[in-house]
């Protein structure tokens, strides 16, 4: 097991001597290869959940446990974590190259490793000039590369895709994927939910210290029964639907809702319709998405 949080409180004390409870009664476990989404608005804990895993804080309750070890007693494991915070800085009058070597330096990985991160991260055109003309999407390139040195065991990514554009996302991803298949476990701490579903094992959405929702996506789907939304292109009004069905007009047909439990029912019924009255010129199904899933856990009072 790589992170095992086991029933864990952080309490800070406030400027009115009172307790500011940052987590309550969190519980995580991850497993070599597996890519965790952590996800919440700002407050709801992620920053220090991040930093017990890297032993930063002592938590006030509970056990944390990474690679089988106490964070905070035992710090020579950060020798296999990798860590990029969510606002990177570097010393500007360096360049991108010596800032590379420099971290490299510190986590005893080779300079022919920084080398070939920056060409990765395709900084290599750059690579000897000075941080301080490097653009915001560049920064978090060498960031990237940076929390990468050494291949580690662990990597924990806080808002990992800002500043990026559409093909640095995507080449970013394309990492995260290769990192995955050597066996490296990921946390993505991100408010970009568009895009990182395919890519995660498991997500956990936190709201003020409490984990309100926890599991794969499909597991989140079940726990949620969010209803499924099919598009019906065509000129005849659907067929009778069962009354929990929703449905509105749109310009092409209609848009109706469907219970999860109803949803293949009602889609062969369409089916059968449209081999009978003919006119449908398309079907098309959408089931709710991490973005519809966060949407629908933060509605609810935390616990």
């Amino acid at each position: 097991m790589v992170v095992n949080i086991a029933g864990v409180h952080k309490h800070f004390k406030g400027s009115n001597k009172s307790h500011v409870k940052a987590l309550n009664g969190l519980d995580l476990t991850l497993e070599q290869g597996e890519i965790l989404g952590l996800f919440g608005h700002n407050g709801a804990g992620k920053t220090t959940t991040i930093k017990l895993i890297l032993g930063l804080y002592h938590p006030t309750q509970g056990q944390v446990q990474v690679l089988g070890k106490n964070p905070v007693t035992h710090p020579s494991i950060k020798q296999n974590i990798g860590f990029l915070p969510e606002n990177v800085q570097f010393y500007e009058p360096l360049t991108g190259r010596e800032a590379l070597h420099y971290f490299a330096r510190l986590k005893g990985v080779s300079i022919q490793q920084a080398n070939q991160l920056l060409k990765k991260f395709d900084l290599d055109f750059a690579a000897d000039r000075s941080i301080k003309g490097y653009s915001k999407g560049m920064r978090q390139r060498l960031g990237l590369a940076q929390a990468m040195l050494g291949e580690p065991k662990l990597l924990l990514l806080d808002e990992p895709t800002v500043g990026l554009d559409p093909v640095a996302t995507k080449q970013f991803y394309e990492h995260v994927a290769m990192l995955q298949s050597h066996g490296c476990t990921l946390i993505i701490c991100s408010h970009v939910l568009p895009g990182i579903e395919s890519y995660i094992d498991k997500a956990l959405i936190m709201q003020k210290g409490h984990c309100v929702a926890q599991g794969s996506v499909a597991e989140l789907n079940a726990q949620a029964q969010l209803p499924v939304e099919i598009d019906v292109m065509g000129e005849h009004e659907p067929v009778v639907m069962p009354e929990e069905v929703k449905r509105i007009t749109t310009q092409q047909g209609w848009r109706l809702w469907v219970p999860a439990e109803q949803h293949v029912q009602v889609l062969k019924s369409l089916s059968e319709q449209s081999d009978v009255q003919g006119g449908m010129r398309g079907l098309f199904s959408k089931a709710p998405s991490l973005e519809d899933l966060y949407h629908h856990f933060m509605s609810k009072p935390a616990q």
